[in-house]
């Protein structure tokens, strides 16, 4: 199992934009194989002092997959380069980690 976690920078007032186009997604990427969990988070207000806060601009993408080979696989899929588009210009930058458990 891998873990993956996409931070994604978008120009301002775009963040419901953002999750708008994202949250039509999440359903076909559910159903990839493969697939364990995927879905985007934002701040919460925790009241807790060590919270480095990510700020309104902000959204981070939590994924797990069974395998690398399908996160590759899921980069490829059809609704994927369908989506990337319609977000591109709200993006100003984004981080991706891939992760496995220690």
């Amino acid at each position: 199992m891998i873990h993956v976690i996409v931070t994604v920078e978008l120009n301002e007032g775009r963040r419901d934009d953002f999750l708008a186009e994202f949250h039509r997604i999440v359903p076909l990427v559910l159903e990839e194989a493969g697939c364990i969990a995927y879905g985007p988070a934002v701040d919460e207000t925790s009241g807790i002092e060590a919270q480095a806060p990510l700020g309104p601009a902000t959204v981070m993408i939590i994924e797990q997959w069974e395998s690398l080979d399908h996160l590759k696989a899921h980069l490829v899929a059809p609704h994927m380069n369908e989506y990337r588009p319609r977000v591109k210009d709200m993006i100003t930058r984004s981080t991706l980690r891939i992760l496995r458990p220690a």
